[in-house]
């Protein structure tokens, strides 16, 4: 099991390693957020020969994003304005990413199914994607329960759309993960 609660940090580097990232890989940071997390610490992971994708709806985020590349010398991620809610509409190549990750979004996201089929559309054969989201139950911060996806549905849509689940874990008290391969 992965313990992603460490100093207000959601992840640690047993993360990454889980979803075998390695140098020279493509990966996107799908619904970034202003810290890009994912991003930053994939972009460390892949290197130079390896391209992270930060891709969030929201122009101000990926502003945000774009200081933090500049401040941090990261040549290897690139920001990506697209509503991962449209089939087709993220500026990325199908087929393109090794590896992807979704944080803290789908509980958001009204379209999941439309949102993990664009996922889909963009990982290669055999690329990984993991989901990290809020479990369905009570804590002192965080969405409102009834907004929080449901584990089990989140596997049926990914299976859906050609996602083979790999692997479920606790990701700390108040969020699940799980693993998906793209078949």
């Amino acid at each position: 099991m992965v313990n992603l609660q460490k100093n207000n940090q959601l992840i640690k580097e047993d993360v990454f390693k889980k979803m075998g990232l390695e140098e020279g890989m493509k990966v996107g940071d799908l619904g970034c957020g202003n810290l890009a997390y994912y991003a930053f610490n994939a972009a460390k992971i892949v290197g130079k020969k390896g391209l992270v994708f930060a891709v969030d709806v929201l122009k101000s985020v990926l502003e945000v994003v774009n200081q933090h590349i500049k401040q941090e010398g990261l040549d290897n991620i690139k920001t990506v304005w697209s509503n991962l809610e449209i089939l087709g509409g993220t500026n990325i190549p199908n087929e393109s990413l090794d590896a992807a990750f979704i944080h803290n979004v789908l509980f958001q996201s009204t379209e999941q199914q439309k949102f993990l089929q664009e996922t889909a559309r963009l990982l290669k054969k055999g690329g990984k994607l993991m989901i990290i989201d809020w479990k369905k139950t009570g804590a002192p911060f965080g969405p409102p329960v009834k907004s929080r996806p449901d584990p089990d549905k989140i596997k049926q849509l990914a299976e859906s759309v050609g996602l083979k689940t790999l692997e479920e874990f606790d990701a700390g008290p108040y969020h699940f993960g799980i693993i998906f391969s793209k078949a």
